[in-house]
């Protein structure tokens, strides 16, 4: 396969023009990436945020909070809004996120454990790999944040150490 593309050292700069192409790159990520605006509202995000985060099966995620869009267990269980519950002062996500607005700063690769609800409606803890940063686009800010389930490796370490601890 000979394109122009397989000829350049230049970084994404040269697909600048084709948002399918990156729409593309975009939906094949395994990471949720997120675009949020000054509220903490979805205003732009990939697929992968509809296969492992968010519980809302066939419903539009637009304008909608972070913690609703992402199953957050707070503000179901309080039935509150995202934002108002118990656990929103010292939610990482939002404090990282309302950080990069505010202060253009860059947070990567934090790591938390929170509950979800899943698709099922049953309560479940993940662990999460998470990154945010400002996003100037237009003359608006807004943040991008990146999410990465990691259950799965913290299980399999988890898993591991148990076994070195039990053969020492």
């Amino acid at each position: 396969m000979e394109t122009d593309i397989t000829h350049t050292n230049e970084r994404f700069s040269v697909l600048s023009e084709s948002s399918d192409f990156l729409n593309l790159i975009l939906n094949n990520i395994s990471s949720c990436i997120m675009l949020l605006d000054k509220d903490l509202k979805l205003r732009a995000y990939n697929d992968p945020l509809l296969s492992i985060f968010s519980n809302k099966k066939n419903e539009n995620l637009m304008y909608r909070k972070c913690g609703e869009v992402i199953g957050c267990a707070y503000q179901i269980d309080e039935q509150k809004l995202c934002g108002d519950t118990s656990m929103c002062r010292t939610c990482e996500l939002r404090i990282s996120a309302l950080n990069s607005y505010v202060s253009d700063k860059a947070i990567f690769n934090e790591k938390i454990t929170k509950p979800f609800f899943n698709f099922e409606g049953v309560k479940v803890d993940k662990h999460l790999q998470f990154s945010t940063r400002i996003f100037p686009y237009q003359k608006e800010k807004y943040i991008i944040m990146i999410l990465e389930d990691i259950t799965e490796l913290v299980s399999v370490k988890e898993k591991m150490d148990h076994l070195i601890t039990d053969h020492s």
